[in-house]
């Protein structure tokens, strides 16, 4: 079976959280496709030459995960060059055999428009901040300030800018908990299989 869910979101609103539990809950594949932006950020020197001899051996480093990588991830994000050298490669495991889950900025939008699900994971930029506070440490009001900047890159930018596709069920998470969140993803997906079957 090839089925396809793409699930986008600004930083810290819970993609990913839901995106392991919908791959964990159906025995999809999953890909955090910002773990190759963080990738190509965290590699030293030409971003667009990283991008390109990207391996998954690269999407194992221990140090992709702290708010530098994120950040770095959203610097080189902007180069058209690295989005496509490394859009074939998200592309090529959305439609594997098995199903798949990608969670980014740009799933629904460039990378799969044709994926049978798309969901677009989002919660306030306070929420989302006191998240990757509890996560990363550091000064609240700092963190908050990164995710207000990361937000506007994000959406700013001319390549693949972050939104919603036209047909993403949002899902806003700042009132919910995870458990809730991911409820209403596995909702949505049983639903469109189920109507796939029909």
């Amino acid at each position: 079976m090839i089925f396809t869910v793409a699930i986008d979101g600004p930083a810290a609103a819970g993609k990913g959280t839901i995106s392991r539990a919908v791959a964990e809950r159906f025995g999809f594949a999953h890909l955090d496709t910002g773990l190759l932006y963080r990738a190509v950020g965290a590699k030293a020197g030409d971003p667009v030459a990283a991008a390109r001899g990207l391996t998954e051996a690269d999407l194992g480093r221990g140090d992709l995960r702290t708010l530098a990588a994120g950040q770095a991830a959203s610097r080189v994000a902007v180069i058209p060059e690295v989005r496509a050298a490394l859009l074939d490669f998200q592309r090529r495991f959305a439609r594997r055999e098995g199903g798949a889950v990608l969670d980014g900025r740009d799933i629904g939008t460039v990378i799969c428009p044709e994926a049978e699900v798309k969901l677009y994971v989002t919660a306030s930029p306070e929420v989302r901040a006191y998240r990757r506070w509890l996560e990363v440490g550091g000064d609240e009001a700092q963190v908050l300030a990164e995710v207000i900047e990361r937000d506007r890159r994000d959406a700013e930018r001319a390549t693949a800018p972050l939104r919603p596709a036209a047909d993403a069920l949002l899902l806003d998470t700042t009132e919910l908990t995870i458990e809730a969140a991911v409820h209403k993803a596995i909702a949505a997906i049983e639903q469109r299989i189920g109507q796939g079957r029909a």
